[in-house]
């Protein structure tokens, strides 16, 4: 049986940062929510007016949602997780409207594996806005609208 797309959402914030504590977790489901939202680019099409499954399933987004990573099984998955009432809670935060200060209107979000956040997001779509524990966060340049 498909998960719900409530319980789809609750185990990627778990998965892509369940060690983050809960603002770590609440920024990740600003992000999901943020795309499902943008009124223009890659996102705004992706998610068809909203659709958070779209978002989270979208090929090439979040590791989290590869069962395969460079030709090798990935364990930390969305279907290897069990997410707990804190998870589906930071879900229906988000659905609900709920959005995290300082990763308010990011777009992207990455774990450089290093103590600075570069100042562009890779492909330079994205310029810091702030960093939540162990990941940097992005809202989108002009170029963004591009995509």
């Amino acid at each position: 049986m498909p998960f719900s797309n409530r319980e789809l959402f609750a185990r990627l914030i778990q998965c892509e940062a369940g060690g983050e504590g809960e603002d770590g977790m609440r920024a990740v489901a600003t992000v999901v929510m943020n795309r499902a939202r943008a009124a223009e680019g890659e996102f705004s099409r992706v998610s068809e007016g909203g659709n958070v499954r779209n978002i989270i399933l979208q090929p090439g987004q979040f590791v989290c949602a590869r069962e395969s990573v460079g030709g090798s099984y990935n364990p930390q998955n969305i279907y290897n997780m069990t997410p707990t009432d804190e998870h589906y809670a930071i879900a229906d935060w988000a659905i609900n409207g709920g959005i995290l200060p300082g990763v308010d209107h990011s777009l992207f979000f990455f774990n450089p594996y290093s103590s600075s956040c570069p100042n562009y997001f890779p492909t330079d779509i994205g310029v810091i806005h702030n960093r939540v524990g162990e990941h940097c966060f992005y809202i989108p340049t002009v170029r963004y609208a591009m995509t």
